[in-house]
């Protein structure tokens, strides 16, 4: 029950804060392309849908400083060769509430890059093979908690509408490997998001 109830709650906070004179913000929405590093299967397979609010100020002419609450899908896909005779199906889907901070630099009237790094909290977690999906039992355990560091790009499409496109990469594992496959090195002994997003950012305030 708290889980559900914290992302409205956060949700409302940030919409208010966005209706305030000296605060821009909105509304978000959009999609991932995902993968987990430390996994056997490569490239940005796992699309993902993203959508939250934002709000932000200025804390300097060309400078601006805001935070995030979104809802964000992430996790790692195997995609199939139909020419193998025994097709490896593999799917981990994870679902986060993300709390993104982060400061914006205006490289023109137009257009921004951003910085900042993001909390993310386990809200579900599944696994599916071609038998169907893990039993809890046969599923290595993830951590409830993710931090991952990110930069990106803004642009100004319209007045209250902008595009923006990000990279993120966990510093915190998502998980250990199975004990079989474990090493003496944090980032290969371990699996990590790492997430390329893209996003409409509408705003709302007046």
């Amino acid at each position: 029950m708290t889980r559900r109830l914290l992302l409205p709650a956060l949700f409302i906070l940030i919409v208010n804060m966005a209706l305030a004179q000296r605060f821009q913000g909105g509304i978000l929405a959009g999609y991932n392309a995902t993968q987990v590093e430390g996994d056997s299967y490569k490239g940005y397979h796992k699309p993902g849908i993203l959508a939250g609010a934002f709000v932000q100020t200025d804390i300097a002419p060309a400078v601006f400083a805001g935070l995030e609450i979104k809802y964000s899908q992430k996790g790692a896909r195997n995609r199939i060769n139909p020419k193998d005779e025994e097709p490896d199906k593999y799917i981990m889907r994870l679902g986060y509430i993300d709390i993104p901070v982060f400061v914006g630099f205006r490289a023109s009237d137009r257009s921004a890059v951003v910085g900042g790094i993001s909390a993310g909290y386990l809200v579900h977690a599944k696994e599916f093979d071609e038998y169907g999906e893990f039993v809890r039992e046969d599923q290595n355990a993830f951590n409830d908690f993710d931090l991952q560091p990110f930069v990106g790009f803004q642009f100004d499409m319209l007045d209250r509408l902008k595009l923006d496109l990000r990279i993120a990469y966990s510093v915190l594992p998502i998980r250990g490997l199975p004990g079989e496959d474990a090493t003496n090195y944090y980032w290969l002994n371990n699996q990590f998001n790492n997430v390329i997003s893209l996003a409409f950012y509408y705003r709302l305030d007046r």
